[in-house]
């Protein structure tokens, strides 16, 4: 097997990219591969994820703030230090607490992460 080169997503070059109409959140890719795809996740106080589901495990590890996320119809408490798994195709939604949600994102394979082309580059 042929030795892979690592590849280098400096802070400053990662695209960063918003939801239509919603400039205060922000999904910053820090890195996509064939495998995986990495992610910082910002969203205001309050903010709120809608039902969905995605082909792919997803993990969000806590980095500050917090909230309620709903994963097949239970409720968790989340905040910072905490990681959530989420199965493929689970049925997940997001409601955000008092302060700013700072995560990482981990999808297990790039394509569910497709959504953010369709949100505005910086």
């Amino acid at each position: 097997m042929p030795a892979i080169s690592p590849v280098i997503t400096k802070a400053e070059d990662a695209q960063r990219r918003h939801p239509p109409g919603a400039d205060d959140v922000a999904v910053t890719i820090l890195a996509r591969g064939e495998q995986a795809f990495l992610a910082r996740l910002e969203m205001p106080a309050g903010g709120s994820v809608p039902l969905h589901r995605d082909a792919t495990e997803e993990y969000i590890h806590v980095l500050e703030g917090g909230g309620t996320i709903t994963v097949d119809g239970v409720d968790h408490e989340v905040g910072p230090g905490d990681t959530v798994y989420m199965a493929a195709n689970a049925e997940v939604t997001f409601q955000g607490a008092d302060a700013p949600l700072v995560a990482l994102q981990v999808f297990a394979g790039p394509e569910p992460a497709a959504k953010y082309g369709r949100w505005t580059s910086e």
